[in-house]
């Protein structure tokens, strides 16, 4: 059953902090899954958070940790001494989770950590991970893996394994490499069970294996293993040296956050910003757009106050000006949508390009035709003029052609030039749709209408 966090709930888990009742702290939480306790912690405040977790053995407390919210994760980290974090906290989550925490303390507080942690070889693995980028497939990987020699009999493969298994929680592979730790496959248990204990490794193991450079994009490694339903994938150096392995979890973690950081950016969000942020930061992320919509809402302005004698004849023009607009800038969000889905999942080769194009030219074609029919049919009944249901039906044909086109192009150039497509379904590519719309509206206009 999924847990609910109720008002309830957490009165008693104060009360019992209050009182600091062991016993009951440990029956309120005992059946709870790391990530629902996560969520309580996140309700409280950090000195009643420290009451908690010193009622819980560490190694749950460490998986708690790491569920934790940024914000409420520093402020908690913030009471307790480098040591308590070395000796509580690190020393019991693997080496990727140890390095994302310790990344997120100061320098000074970093060092004293590291100085702190007992397991040297640990030390070691964290300052490894610490000096790759975050985004990338060595900002992602856990030195802990499973590896045998190639040279290497079953019966030595069973034994070295089951030593290094004592560091790891959860096996997926076992990686086959050569004296010189070149990644060379994997061994797949079965054939190890199957096999008589003095057969070799080089016999038996599968050199079929997916790996990535430590210098991949965390975006790309999700789609390699989402593509082909990976559940680890082995990271390399450029010389084929197995480095460490990436698992499913944390690819997760990266889909999460290019969603959201895309999400974002479609709304006219930029860059890294929480609603936990300061009103500086917030409004250094928005502002940048709006004042893009500003300019956009300036260049509309231009554009009426250019065929201002036209509307002075013919005054009832103006009604239409919002349903142009609006049309201009939804079907650009919606063309550009579709594109940048089809670059996010790099389901656009060379032909798939060229299909999308023409398909979104096609919907184009048939969506305006059906909109430029049932606004002409509206004029044809609900206005006098003849001459302003024609101008309104074609000047909304050719919008919606336009916007299309503007739509599907825009995100295939940011792609080009290696700038994130997500910016051509925000307020970018509506404020460009609606002054191109009132553009081509009164340019009609004028041609059809007003001549």
């Amino acid at each position: 059953m999924q847990f609910e966090l109720t008002k309830e709930y957490l009165d008693t888990l104060r009360d019992a902090v209050y009182r600091n009742d062991e016993p009951a702290l440990l029956e309120l939480v005992n059946d709870l899954h790391p990530a629902d306790i996560a969520e309580v912690m996140d309700e409280l405040g950090p000195d009643e958070a420290l009451v908690l977790y010193k009622v819980m053995d560490a190694d749950r407390a460490s998986d708690v940790l790491m569920h934790l919210e940024e914000d409420s994760r520093e402020n908690f980290l913030a009471l307790l001494t480098p040591k308590e974090i070395a000796e509580q906290f690190i020393d019991h989550l693997d080496s990727d989770d140890a390095a994302d925490m310790i990344s997120e303390l100061s320098d000074d507080q970093r060092e004293q950590v590291i100085a702190q942690i007992e397991d040297r070889q640990q030390a070691r693995d964290i300052v490894d991970l610490l000096h790759y980028e975050e985004e990338t497939a060595g900002g992602l990987m856990a030195k802990e893996l499973i590896k045998v020699d190639v040279n290497w009999t079953v019966s030595k493969a069973v034994k070295e394994m089951r030593k290094q298994a004592e560091q790891i929680e959860h096996v997926y592979t076992v990686y086959v490499v050569d004296e010189n730790d070149l990644l060379l496959g994997r061994l797949q248990l079965k054939k190890m069970l199957l096999n008589p204990i003095r057969a070799k490794i080089a016999d038996i193991y599968d050199p079929k294996i997916r790996s990535v450079q430590v210098d991949e994009d965390q975006v790309e490694v999700a789609n390699i293993m989402e593509k082909y339903d990976l559940v680890a994938l082995p990271v390399i150096d450029e010389t084929g040296r197995l480095l460490g392995r990436i698992t499913i979890d944390d690819v997760v973690d990266v889909i999460k956050e290019e969603a959201e950081k895309d999400y974002a950016l479609a709304s006219g969000i930029s860059g890294n910003v929480e609603s936990t942020d300061s009103i500086y930061v917030l409004t250094r992320a928005r502002l940048p757009w709006l004042l893009i919509g500003l300019f956009g809402g300036i260049l509309g302005a231009r554009v009426i106050e250019l065929y201002e004698g036209d509307l002075q004849l013919y005054p009832e023009m103006a009604f239409f000006i919002p349903l142009i607009a609006a049309m201009g800038g939804n079907v650009g969000v919606q063309s550009s949508a579709i594109i940048v889905q089809g670059l996010a999942n790099n389901s656009m080769g060379l032909t798939g390009i060229w299909s999308k194009l023409k398909k979104e030219f096609s919907v184009a074609l048939l969506n305006g035709a059906v909109c430029a029919v049932l606004i002409f049919t509206y004029n044809y009944f609900f206005n006098d003029s003849l001459a302003l249901a024609y101008t309104v039906s074609l000047a909304l044909f050719c919008v919606v052609l336009v916007a299309a086109l503007f739509g599907t192009f825009v995100p295939l150039v940011l792609d080009k030039y290696e700038i994130d497509p997500a910016l051509a379904t925000g307020p970018f590519i509506t404020t460009v749709n609606d002054v191109l719309g009132l553009f081509i509206y009164f340019l009609i206009g004028h041609l059809l209408y007003i001549s």
